[in-house]
């Protein structure tokens, strides 16, 4: 992305100025952020999406002041029950399966690709959208077809309405209200309570592309690093050599008693165990790279290594879009799986990560065209056609 279009898409404020003064701060409204946006793809496309197995989508309905959800895949009869107002279609990772949502995501580059959740996009008639809540995570709201009003709250109550199948809140008090049009978006930090509502003249229903952001929760981030250093720990236990010794064992009161002394003894061998930023960074890259569980690659034709190195020479390469690669130095991360290159060649692979695209080019290191094979093999990356 050019910096031309980054002032553009930021209401003309630098991006270092918008991490500065409004990232996981306080909202932005940003007026014609994406000029003549209209969306990337039809309502029909979009429940078309809806109805196919490996697609994420739901549908959410206010029925008498009562919240309900429906999870797809949906088909046609789905749709003909609906209403004409009140609902909504969610489907989610649109950038798995579109590549203009991946060119879209690409605006966004002045956020890391480790905070990269997904595209969602909406779809909703006169009146719908999911009530009041609020996310844990950062969301640049941008509108497509239709309108959609965009009201939020500097309420600390988040109380919630029980039973509901969404996070619904209690009450919701305005503070500020915008009413988005096609091109037009919204950036909401973390924990800001808000209410999008589809606003509808007859002709054209509402479009929201949803931009998120993850943000792991630390209990969560906790949990993971530990399994993952015990796995590394398996590997290298020579830090943990010998057994459990107390040949100055003392009399106990109490048989059955666990000492203060042994405590004390297996508390200082387990201080042995040690991390570093170095494994901080490889569990990183193998998380935040690592696949949502129901996410499948398709593996590639068979093709020989050799076959793959004159194609490699004379065609470009480009991620699958359900792919996530990363980096740390020279150290790749591939859909969880990480790989270490020379630092010679690691520049074609630090292209591949930053743009998902890796022009046709004479590799003349084994390792990294057999890494790249591999990829293929599985699925992770494709000849651009």
């Amino acid at each position: 992305m050019n910096s031309n279009q980054a002032l553009r898409l930021l209401n003309d404020l630098t991006p270092a100025q918008f991490l500065a003064v409004y990232w996981q701060k306080k909202p932005l409204l940003i007026k014609n952020a994406i000029p003549g946006f209209t969306g990337l793809l039809t309502p029909e496309e979009l429940a078309g999406l809806a109805c196919e197995d490996e697609v994420q989508s739901r549908i959410v309905q206010k029925k008498n002041d009562q919240w309900t959800l429906s999870n797809g895949p949906f088909d046609e009869a789905d749709f003909s029950r609906l209403p004409n107002k009140d609902w909504t279609l969610l489907v989610q990772s649109v950038n798995h399966f579109l590549p203009e949502a991946t060119d879209l995501l690409s605006q966004f580059d002045f956020i890391p690709h480790t905070r990269l959740d997904d595209l969602m996009v909406s779809y909703a008639p006169d009146g719908g959208g999911v009530g009041p809540h609020f996310d844990s995570y950062d969301v640049f709201l941008l509108q497509g077809q239709g309108k959609r009003l965009w009201r939020i709250s500097e309420q600390t109550d988040l109380s919630l309405v029980e039973g509901a199948p969404l996070r619904i809140l209690k009450q919701f008090d305005t503070s500020q209200e915008w009413l988005l049009e096609a091109g037009d978006m919204l950036y909401l930090p973390p924990q800001i309570a808000h209410w999008g509502i589809a606003v509808s003249d007859g002709s054209e229903d509402c479009m929201t592309y949803s931009i998120g952001f993850r943000a792991p929760k630390h209990q969560e981030l906790a949990s993971e690093f530990l399994g993952f250093m015990q796995d590394r720990l398996h590997q290298n236990l020579t830090q943990l050599d010998g057994i459990y010794q107390d040949a100055d064992l003392a009399l106990q009161a109490h048989p059955a008693e666990i000492s203060v002394q042994m405590i004390n003894k297996v508390s200082e061998n387990l201080n042995k165990i040690q991390w570093s930023d170095d494994d901080v960074g490889q569990f990183l890259g193998c998380y935040l790279s690592e696949p949502k569980q129901h996410i499948v690659f398709v593996p590639n034709k068979k093709m020989a290594l050799k076959t793959f190195k004159e194609k490699l020479s004379k065609s470009d390469l480009t991620l699958d879009l359900k792919s996530q690669m990363l980096f740390l130095k020279d150290t790749f991360f591939m859909n969880g799986e990480a790989v270490n290159l020379h630092q010679a060649t690691a520049h074609h692979l630090k292209t591949l990560a930053d743009t998902r695209y890796l022009p046709q080019t004479l590799l003349l290191d084994e390792n990294l065209v057999s890494v790249l094979h591999e990829w293929y093999m599985a699925g992770y990356v494709h000849f651009v056609q």
